[in-house]
């Protein structure tokens, strides 16, 4: 559920925010196999570590408070007093859906960096803080791009193998079978109600939306699309696609605006009350004060 956000951005001197989300629809809502349209793994850098390209995800360990950064290059670790990342186990596996399940216990999905596995992993699941990865479900299969779990319910969102289509997936008891819905719009997040894990708000990105029966019926949402996170401690919080942070006390009743990141975001999650965001550039950014000021967690 995510990070943050960098300077400002004009129409006057920068891409229109379609362009600067051209990463994330490559990854997250067309159908092809990986950010770069084809059906190849990213493969291990020949001769220097290129650090972190393009975050797909965030979230803090809460084992150690260790802030956990997934991207197209593998997954980084930086420390609850550091302010650098180190890549976890040499692994440049392009983790694209990605979620804190537990202390030391990680979901993702994505493509592997090496040529042992299939371009698609499936579902795959690390208890042991991303140093080791095993396959749970749809090896070889699906894509996911969105990934939320609570308890035994996991929402997916990704793109079919064999047919490249998008595919909104629903597991119930912890992704060993499936049943597939049909998305409101293809998504960019989604947030799982913390005391009900069938109430869930998808964001796409024209707008939000809202299911109460585990993405069976969908209603939309008075809110504009792009990211959002729903914690008991930070409660329900969005950024939209050009960076403004919004809150509510619920997602059905009024939305108001809280803050500015000042730039779209490519990660969006939060950990207790922490908000964390990534940008483009890459920056990573966190929030304790429910999005209304921000500050960098990583050394540029």
């Amino acid at each position: 559920m995510a990070a943050a956000a960098a300077s400002a951005v004009t129409a006057a001197d920068q891409p229109s925010v379609r362009a600067l989300l051209a990463l994330v629809w490559c990854a997250a809502v067309l159908p092809l196999a990986g950010c770069g349209g084809d059906e190849e793994p990213a493969a291990p850098p020949s001769t220097s570590d290129p650090g972190l390209i393009h975050v797909h995800g965030l979230g803090r360990n809460p084992a150690d408070g260790a802030l956990m950064v997934a991207t197209h290059t593998g997954l980084f670790r930086v420390g609850p007093d550091a302010t650098n990342a180190q890549r976890v186990a040499g692994n440049h596996q392009d983790t694209m859906g990605f979620t804190v399940a537990g202390p030391d216990h990680f979901l993702g999905s994505g493509h592997p960096g090496s040529t042992d596995d299939p371009p698609f992993l499936g579902l795959i699941e690390s208890t042991n803080a991303g140093e080791k990865w095993r396959p749970i479900s749809l090896r070889g299969e699906v894509d996911f791009h969105v990934l939320e779990a609570q308890d035994q319910f996991i929402y997916g969102f990704g793109s079919d193998f064999d047919t490249r289509e998008a595919r909104f997936l629903r597991s119930a008891n912890g992704g060993r079978s499936w049943e597939r819905l049909a998305p409101p719009e293809p998504l960019l997040a989604l947030a799982i109600d913390p005391d009900d894990p069938k109430r869930i708000v998808a964001l796409g990105e024209e707008r939000g939306h809202i299911s109460r029966d585990g993405g069976e019926t969908w209603r939309p949402l008075p809110l504009p699309g792009g990211f959002m996170t729903w914690t008991r401690d930070a409660g329900v919080v969005a950024v939209d696609l050009e960076g403004t942070v919004r809150t509510a006390e619920d997602p059905e009743e009024d939305w108001r605006e809280v803050g500015q990141v000042g730039a779209p975001p490519a990660a969006f999650d939060a950990s207790g009350n922490e908000l964390l965001l990534a940008t483009h550039e890459p920056r990573v950014l966190g929030s304790t004060d429910g999005g209304k000021s921000w500050s960098e967690l990583l050394d540029r």
